[in-house]
C-alpha cells in the first residue's frame, strides 16, 4: 500500500508540470511569436512481484506480474508550426513564413533568435538603426546590426518577400539598398534554448545556425511587412488539455485517500 502512495504522489507532480505548461500557453496567447508547448511523460522503474512464470500447476505463464511506479516529465516540446498573420499597418513589424528566426545582438554580444517581428527605429549615433522592444539591435545577413543613413524617412523604407530593403529612387520607385534581414534556421530548433523575452539561444541540442542567404539547400522563408505572426496556441485545445491534467491530478489525489483508508485500517485490526 505505501508503493501506491509514491506512485500516486509521483502522477500528482507529473500532472502539476502539465498544468504549469498550459498555464505558460494560455499566458503567452496573445504574445507575437510565441509557440506552444506540450508536457511529455514516461513511466518509471517497474517492479517484479513474481519472477516464475509457472502457474500452480506447474504450466507456463504467457507473462509475468509487474507493477510499475508511476510516471514523470520526460520533456517539454516545443511546436514550431506557424501561427496566424495579423495585420498592423506598422512599417516596422515583420511576419516570418517559413521554418526562419530573426536574429538579435544581446547586451551580452551574444546573438540571439526570436520569431518576434515587432521592431522599431531608434536614432543612433551612427543612423537609424532597427531594434527589437528592448532596443537590441537586429541583424542583418552578415551578422551585423541593421542600420539605415539619418536621411532616410522610415515610412518610406520596404522589404521584398526574401528580406531585401529598399528605398524610393529618385523615380520614387522601391531601390534594394544593399541590406537584407539575416533569417536563420537550425537543425533542430525544438533544442533551442529559451532565456525570456521571446528570445531563444543556440544549444547543443539545437545545433548551429544557418544562414537561409548562405545555404541553397534550405527552404526560404518569406517575410511579410506590416504584419505580426500571432502565438499558436490554440485555447481550445489547451482548455481541454487543462480539463484532462485537473482530472488527472484529482483520480491521483483519489488514489493516495484511498491508499490511506487501507493503512488505518489495517492499522485498526489489532485492536
Amino acid at each position: 500500500m505505501m508503493r501506491s502512495l509514491w506512485t500516486a504522489a509521483s502522477g500528482m507532480i507529473a500532472q502539476q508540470t502539465n498544468v504549469d505548461v498550459i498555464s505558460n500557453n494560455l499566458s503567452n496567447v496573445n504574445t507575437v511569436g510565441y509557440k506552444a508547448e506540450t508536457a511529455e511523460f514516461k513511466s518509471l522503474l517497474y517492479q517484479t512481484i513474481q519472477t516464475k512464470t509457472t502457474s500452480a500447476n506447474g504450466e507456463q505463464k504467457p507473462i509475468g506480474a509487474q507493477v510499475g511506479l508511476g510516471s514523470r516529465n520526460s520533456s517539454i516540446s516545443t511546436k514550431y508550426t506557424d501561427g496566424a498573420f495579423t495585420a498592423t499597418g506598422k512599417k516596422t513589424d515583420f511576419a516570418l513564413n517559413g521554418a526562419g528566426f530573426f536574429a538579435v545582438r544581446g547586451l551580452d554580444g551574444e546573438t540571439y533568435y526570436t520569431r518576434n517581428g515587432s521592431f522599431n527605429i531608434a536614432i543612433g549615433s551612427e543612423g537609424l538603426q532597427l531594434c527589437n522592444s528592448d532596443g537590441l539591435p537586429v541583424l542583418d545577413t552578415n551578422g551585423e546590426p541593421i542600420i539605415f543613413p539619418d536621411d532616410y524617412e522610415a515610412s518610406k523604407i520596404t522589404i521584398t518577400a526574401d528580406g531585401e530593403f529598399c528605398y524610393p529612387d529618385e523615380s520614387n520607385n522601391p531601390a534594394p539598398i544593399g541590406i537584407t534581414f539575416g533569417i536563420y534556421q537550425f537543425p533542430n530548433a525544438g533544442g533551442l534554448e529559451k532565456m525570456g523575452g521571446s528570445l531563444l539561444k543556440v544549444s547543443e541540442a539545437s545545433g548551429e545556425a544557418m544562414g537561409e542567404a548562405d545555404n541553397p539547400n534550405l527552404k526560404k522563408s518569406t517575410i511579410r511587412q506590416s504584419y505580426l505572426e500571432a502565438s499558436n496556441v490554440a485555447v481550445v485545445d489547451e482548455m481541454v488539455n487543462l480539463i484532462v491534467a485537473q482530472r488527472a491530478y484529482e483520480i491521483n489525489s483519489k488514489a493516495i485517500q484511498a491508499s490511506d483508508d487501507m493503512l488505518q485500517q489495517a492499522n485498526n485490526l489489532k485492536r
